[in-house]
């Protein structure tokens, strides 16, 4: 048998999907942009995806600007504010565990003399909104907080933002990184006064390549991104046609969450009970944490150690976020874990596909390699 358990790094494409993505390449290959039948057969099927995007998060579909990925769809946001509103203030609120697509812009935002206030969680991962309240002031130009956090599951505040920024008088748009979040969570960014929010296809069961920003109406940012001004300039460059149709077929056979959010709930409680009889396993996400992400540590096993005697045996899970390869996680060291703790780290992220089969077999693989593992001595 083979168990994925590691659909917060990406998701298998649904068969819709994938066959969208070759009718595109093989009969509908044009380019959008282009003034005959075949750019307007593209620009068609574009326009179709925007839509089906836009009516998941019950917006306009003039709001959804697509780009190449998820990294460009938070950089464009986080650049883009940073610039549009430097004359309004220089301070920006985050928190100490953001993608590193997050991470890294605010590190040089810092070097360009912007002020940085990073929110710590507590110990279980999440963050209480009155941290928020305390930082958010008139200075303000951005906050940016993911809406679940892709290592441990824990779902933040997001909701609660910008009535807090309203509150300080503060002039800041609100960045919501939902790519964890998205047709997993029931998104309302006009309910919640959000101005920008990232969404990526290869986490929805569509393909790479693909993403897309939410920007509210009347909302204006600088983009970082120059060319031909595609996607109203917003992400210039030829749009990925089959990986941008495919995002918009798996969006629709998706449809509600709600029916795949109680299946993954009984199948994370089912996980949780199984695990709860391993006296070497402890888990680290919160116990309110998004069912479809779970944390662990296997005591005493490196992480990678447990990852590879896994895959061995046809389970397929990770470390930690994939984008943070042979690094000590910053989520666990900001939830002030043991270093023996973090190093011992599992996520397991489920998919609506994965089935209580699956969980019997990898509990047994995990028993199985921490006995193999122990009897060696390999730790």
């Amino acid at each position: 048998m083979e168990v994925y358990l590691d659909n917060s790094a990406t998701t298998k494409p649904l068969m819709s999907a994938a066959q969208k993505a070759l009718t595109m390449m093989k009969t509908e290959y044009g380019n959008p942009s282009s003034l005959h039948r075949k750019g307007f057969e593209a620009s068609r099927e574009l326009e179709n995806a925007r839509q089906i995007i836009a009516d998941s998060l019950s917006v306009g579909s003039e709001c959804i600007y697509f780009s190449p990925s998820g990294t460009a769809a938070n950089n464009t946001a986080i650049f883009g504010a940073a610039q549009a509103l430097k004359r309004k203030g220089s301070r920006i609120v985050t928190t100490a565990i953001e993608h590193p697509s997050v991470q890294m812009c605010m590190n040089y935002l810092e070097t360009q003399g912007f002020e940085v206030v990073r929110l710590a969680p507590d110990k279980s991962g999440n963050i209480d909104v009155e941290k928020f309240r305390n930082a958010v002031n008139e200075n303000t130009i951005l906050v940016s907080v993911m809406a679940v956090n892709n290592e441990v599951g824990s779902i933040l505040p997001f909701e609660k933002l910008k009535k807090i920024i309203k509150a300080a008088k503060s002039p800041a748009l609100l960045h919501i990184d939902a790519i964890q979040a998205y047709m997993k969570l029931e998104l309302k960014p006009e309910k919640h006064g959000i101005d920008l929010m990232s969404l990526s296809a290869h986490k929805v069961h569509a393909l790479k390549g693909a993403s897309a920003l939410y920007v509210a109406k009347g909302v204006r940012i600088k983009p970082y991104i120059l060319g031909g001004g595609q996607e109203n300039g917003l992400f210039s460059g030829t749009q990925a046609m089959p990986n941008i149709a495919a995002f918009g077929e798996a969006v629709k056979e998706l449809g509600n969450v709600n029916s795949r959010y109680e299946k993954v709930s009984k199948l994370n409680a089912y996980l949780k009970e199984r695990l709860s009889q391993l006296d070497f396993v402890s888990v680290n996400s919160p116990d309110n944490a998004l069912p479809y992400i779970l944390n662990i540590s296997v005591e005493g096993i490196p992480s990678q150690v447990s990852v590879n005697a896994l895959s061995q045996k046809g389970v397929y899970l990770s470390a930690g976020s994939a984008c943070a390869k042979g690094h000590r996680s910053e989520v666990l060291t900001a939830m002030e874990l043991s270093p023996k703790r973090i190093d011992s780290a599992l996520r397991i992220s489920l998919s609506f596909e994965n089935t209580v089969e699956e969980i019997d077999y990898f509990i047994n693989a995990l028993k199985e390699t921490y006995t193999e593992i122990q009897g060696t001595g390999k730790r």
